[in-house]
């Protein structure tokens, strides 16, 4: 007897966590049209909160966009960022970079790859100066000059 509800016990499926999670409950009342880029908001969500260990991460609908952005503290008394999910598939405007840089709070793009690798990139208004390099780092002195050719 103990065999046959072993083996019902197996052939249930379990129930899928993410679907019950109250962020992503919260995120799908939202209402936004994709069911990936709200799968891809939870991803970053959890990313953010279970990994990073950021501070009040809340999700916004963004209507203008239809996407899901979070809001977030990376530290508690540090400012506010806000962070665009995009599955790698979908393609990303100016414009719509435009419109989060334009709610006024540091911006990070976060594509999410199928395989759910995460890459974070800071998005700016205009150009910044890269940092230079931490480290001893030395020029090694291999650059190879070139000669210019002077006209005949």
């Amino acid at each position: 007897m103990c065999e046959a509800a072993d083996r019902a016990d197996v052939s249930e499926k379990p129930p899928n966590w993410i679907l019950q999670h109250p962020a992503f409950q919260q995120m799908k009342s939202l209402e936004v049209g994709d069911s990936a880029q709200v799968h891809t908001a939870f991803l970053v969500y959890m990313d953010l909160t279970e990994v990073r260990r950021w501070k009040e991460v809340s999700c916004v609908k963004s209507t203008e966009l239809e996407v899901v952005l979070l809001e977030a503290r990376e530290k508690e008394g540090s400012p506010i960022h806000t962070v665009l999910p995009l599955p790698v598939h979908q393609s990303l405007s100016h414009r719509s970079i435009r419109h989060v840089l334009d709610r006024g709070f540091p911006m990070l793009l976060c594509a999410v790859a199928s395989d759910s690798t995460l890459v974070y990139q800071r998005m700016t208004d205009g150009l910044v100066t890269p940092e230079p390099p931490a480290g001893p780092f030395q020029d090694a002195g291999r650059r190879q000059r070139r000669k210019r050719r002077t006209q005949p």
